[in-house]
């Protein structure tokens, strides 16, 4: 079978290579799936370049998160042989992989590849950061880099409970993209100045921050929140810290907090994970909430793959197909 790996961290167009590999076989409590789609994440870039939260144990294949169809079921048959299915594991860049059959999820009769490739991280992470938030109606929600595949979601899920949703974008372009999902409020932060705006607009500041940059941004998004605010903090595509002001935490009463996708899915009851994939499920069936694809490639075309993932003003997934 196919497979890209990388056998040292680093930019993935230096490290990553197409390799001959054997046919996996999976364990007791293992399905073996035929990959048929996987999307490119920034976690895959970040994981390729030893900087994400899991180290790689090299040689490694990239990507979280796939869908594929089950050609070869765990001992117990628990899975039938033919089901499509949606998981996350280390290592989708390949034609086959094994995965616990508790890990893999039945995808939705008539969902797309395209569409349920993506139907993991993204959407659930929405979910979980806006459950988790504890916004209301008629509150405030600033999230950074919102032209983002994961702030397109979030935008369209917080509409839906009324929420009022400002967004951080450095292209005007992207504005009237975002304005269209339902952003009450589109910040170049190229031009504008953030916090002005934000207090401008919202007289008292935001209640909440979903942020995935960091660095300077992610500090002036922190100035941006009002008194007793909370910032979510769940990326660092600056690839630098927040420099936090020790004033607005004492003064402003203000909270920050980490998200991660895993760690909010362990604490979970088994309804409200089966509560959870039904909503983000749902909204994706019923298109309430869309996903875009920008372009799709075979797997060997990884490295053109790549190229069109660094695209500046791209506006959907980037798709590998087997």
């Amino acid at each position: 079978m196919k497979q890209v790996v990388f056998y040292k961290t680093g930019l993935p167009k230096e490290v990553l290579q197409l390799e001959e590999a054997p046919m996996p076989e999976p364990k007791a409590h293992e399905v073996r799936i035929k990959v048929t789609a996987r999307n490119i994440n920034p976690s895959d870039i970040m994981f390729i370049r030893g900087m994400y939260g899991i180290t790689p144990k090299l040689p490694s294949s990239a990507g979280f998160e796939a869908v594929g169809i089950v050609d070869k079921s765990d001992q117990k048959g628990s899975i039938a042989v033919g089901t499509k299915v949606i998981f996350t594991t280390i290592g989708t860049w390949k034609e086959y992989v094994c995965v616990p059959s508790n890990m893999v999820i039945p995808s939705p009769p008539g969902m797309p590849d395209e569409v349920a490739c993506q139907a993991f991280v993204n959407p659930l992470t929405a979910y979980g950061m806006l459950e988790s938030s504890g916004l209301k109606d008629g509150q405030w929600l600033l999230v950074t880099a919102a032209a983002s595949a994961y702030g397109k979601l979030v935008i369209q899920m917080a509409k839906q409970k009324g929420i009022k949703v400002a967004c951080t974008v450095r292209r005007d372009e992207q504005k009237e993209l975002l304005e269209k999902l339902g952003a009450d409020l589109v910040i170049n932060t190229e031009r504008e100045k953030l916090q002005k705006v934000i207090l401008e607009q919202t007289q008292e500041g935001v209640d909440v921050v979903f942020d995935a940059v960091g660095g300077v941004l992610g500090a002036r998004a922190l100035a941006s929140l009002k008194t007793g605010g909370k910032m979510m903090v769940f990326g660092l595509l600056s690839l630098e810290n927040i420099p936090l002001n020790s004033g607005l935490l004492i003064f402003k009463n203000i909270k920050v907090e980490g998200f991660w996708l895993t760690t909010w899915m362990a604490g979970l009851s088994p309804e409200s994970t089966q509560t959870a994939f039904k909503t983000v499920f749902t909204h994706l069936l019923s298109q309430k909430v869309k996903v875009d694809v920008e372009a799709t490639f075979r797997l060997e075309k990884f490295g053109e793959a790549l190229e069109a993932y660094e695209k500046e003003g791209r506006n959907g997934k980037i798709i590998l197909t087997s």
